[in-house]
């Protein structure tokens, strides 16, 4: 979908600055587990245990600290996560989306 290039700034700054953060920090989604079945054919499942925010998730990983720019940490990281809750979150992102409009 093409957007008018005048309203490219706005929506790049949304995201950048709301969007993005609400999404990787706040908005938990399922991740799924692999089984294999009795008759070896591979099933996606979505346990409980296994819905987390994606920044949640890259922390659970073993070694997850390798897979970071430099001079990116977790503590840092943990900051901007933290700056917010779900809640506050979520309302900002409704308040901005509706400057959009």
């Amino acid at each position: 979908m093409n957007i008018p290039q005048r309203w490219s700034p706005l929506i790049n700054t949304f995201n950048h600055d709301v969007l993005f953060p609400y999404i990787n920090y706040h908005r938990p989604c399922f991740f799924p587990k692999t089984i294999t079945d009795s008759k070896g054919k591979n099933k996606k499942i979505y346990p409980n245990e296994n819905m987390m925010t994606p920044y949640d998730k890259l922390k659970s990983i073993e070694n997850a600290k390798n897979y970071s720019k430099p001079g990116i940490t977790f503590e840092t990281l943990d900051k901007v996560a933290l700056k917010q809750t779900d809640d506050q979150a979520a309302e900002q992102l409704q308040k901005e989306r509706s400057k959009l409009n």
